[in-house]
């Protein structure tokens, strides 16, 4: 039977909305779940049942949070293998990743279950007498978290966690493409003892949530808006957010290059570019976007990487695969739409390209009915492509050549983004000034431009976001704001930089 699934807000089950059918991109055929689109109205509303939710969650001490915290690390775990399952039949991911999906949540649970002791202010000397300064840390209310579905329950985990635990309630919404593995990771949440209302969750599709968001910050009830998605939309909800004098947490598109080096050890950058641009079959904010090899390695490594992507297996994800479906349909034809910027001075060096089908197999291979696409490398892109310009999301990487480090550094920040980046090279000098030179939030020296760990912040700049951070405890300075108080028990009125003592020195004093 097809999973029925609506909104819930406050601990209740919302109308049930326009349906919308969440598919297995495997295949197409097959209904994942039968979603309730809510309109601007019901996220308007549950930022509202949010908003008074709030006030009594924060009233917990933050100790007690981190426990809550800690019981959802225990009950994901519990879960692994059933919601890893979920996430490889909705969005087809492999298996092998969607348990490593599942285990960063794991991981997050296990950082933040500590922070609730460790949400530290500072006892701070006065300047006067008789006078104490602090500084707390204090919830900034109600988060509206809006996610992305290539990560459907690890992305949202690094916004839900942090901000529950600072004593915040959430108004969350997930890809609808998505819907049944969000679904799981809710009720998950809930079932470790969340009170009703402080963590929602509203199925909407785009116009919407932007309709609801809108109506929410202008009611004064969203006081934090998290979001992960494409940078044209980051862009809108940036402005948005600027009109109420509010700074979202924006986690946004990349153009990651890989710039490789003359010293490099080409299998090992041939694994790390195979994972980087084919694994979640291109589809991670992460993803390799163009390879920048040196003049003398260029052609040696090209033929490495194309054998390694020839021999990569491409089928059903619960199967021991490097690439699975694309996501969704939206993303097949927006990846369709990507093949036709290969232009006549590029070569494709991977064999066939666009859907794989009977007609077009790849090897044995016929598709199944699926969402599979030919992972594809073109060589020769070049400054002003739209190959080389722009974010391409899905199974394709590009391939160009430099002859100095300099020339190298300009080529990866040229694009403008700003998420992740590597380069691989035995030469520490060069590790050191591709770190100093690129305009990546993060850094990879022999590893791929893909994998965050808990405990590191993660996020981009330019293009690829605002500056702010998830993961670690960056992250507290998103869902947390600083207060400062000062106490004095002086009994009398002391004014500052007007009542202080001041000791002269003799500054004409020579030895």
């Amino acid at each position: 039977m097809t999973r029925q699934l609506a909104s819930v807000i406050g601990g209740k089950e919302a109308a049930f909305g326009t349906p919308y059918d969440s598919i297995n991109p495997a295949r197409t055929t097959e209904v994942v779940a039968r979603v309730g689109l809510a309109d601007a109205e019901t996220f308007a509303g549950a930022c509202r049942v949010a908003r008074e939710a709030q006030r009594e969650w924060a009233t917990v001490p933050a100790p007690v949070r981190g426990r809550v915290i800690a019981s959802i690390g225990r009950l994901v775990e519990a879960n692994t293998e059933a919601l890893a399952r979920l996430v490889t039949e909705e969005i087809g991911k492999p298996y092998a990743e969607a348990l490593g999906e599942v285990r960063e949540i794991v991981d997050t649970c296990d950082f933040f279950l500590g922070e609730g002791r460790r949400l530290y202010g500072q006892t701070v000397p006065s300047e006067m007498p008789d006078k104490n300064l602090f500084t707390f840390r204090v919830p900034v209310g109600v988060a509206a978290v809006i996610t992305a579905g290539n990560f459907p329950v690890a992305v949202p985990s690094w916004y839900l966690v942090p901000a529950l635990l600072c004593g915040n309630a959430v108004v969350w919404k997930p890809a609808e493409y998505a819907a049944a593995s969000a679904h799981a990771l809710y009720r998950l949440f809930t079932a470790a003892g969340l009170p009703d209302g402080v963590l929602n969750i509203v199925f909407a599709d785009g116009a919407a949530t932007f309709d609801g968001l809108s109506a929410a910050l202008e009611e004064g009830t969203v006081d934090k808006v998290g979001f992960t998605g494409s940078s044209a939309v980051g862009r809108r909800i940036g402005e948005l957010c600027g009109r109420h004098l509010q700074s979202p947490c924006l986690e946004l598109g990349g153009k990651n290059p890989m710039v490789i080096t003359p010293d490099a050890d080409l299998d090992l950058a041939v694994e790390g570019a195979l994972f980087a641009g084919f694994g979640t079959a291109g589809q991670r904010c992460t993803s390799l976007g163009t390879v920048i090899a040196h003049s003398s390695i260029h052609d040696e490594f090209l033929a490495r990487y194309a054998a390694a992507v020839e021999k990569a297996p491409v089928g059903d994800p619960m199967g021991d695969v490097v690439l699975g479906p694309l996501l969704d349909r939206k993303f097949a034809e927006r990846f369709e739409e990507y093949l036709t910027w290969i232009e006549p001075h590029h070569t494709v060096v991977s064999g066939p390209t666009g859907r794989i089908t009977p007609d077009n197999p790849r090897g044995d291979f016929t598709g199944e009915g699926g969402l599979y696409y030919h992972p594809v490398i073109v060589d020769g892109v070049r400054p002003g492509d739209r190959l080389f310009m722009e974010e391409t999301f899905g199974p394709i990487v590009g391939v160009t050549s430099y002859d100095t480090l300099e020339e190298a550094i300009e080529l990866a920040n040229l694009p403008g983004y700003g998420l992740s980046s590597s380069i691989y090279t035995n030469d520490p000098k060069s590790a050191f000034r591709f770190r100093a030179g690129i305009g990546a939030g993060m850094v990879s020296v022999n590893n791929s431009t893909s994998g965050a760990e808990a405990h590191l912040p993660f996020g981009g700049n330019g293009r690829s976001g605002n500056g702010s951070r998830q993961s670690g405890m960056w992250v507290l300075d998103q869902f947390t704001r600083w207060q400062s108080m000062n106490w004095d028990y002086s009994g009398r009125l002391q004014k500052a930089q007007m009542d202080v003592a001041e000791i002269i020195p003799d500054l004409d004093f020579r030895l």
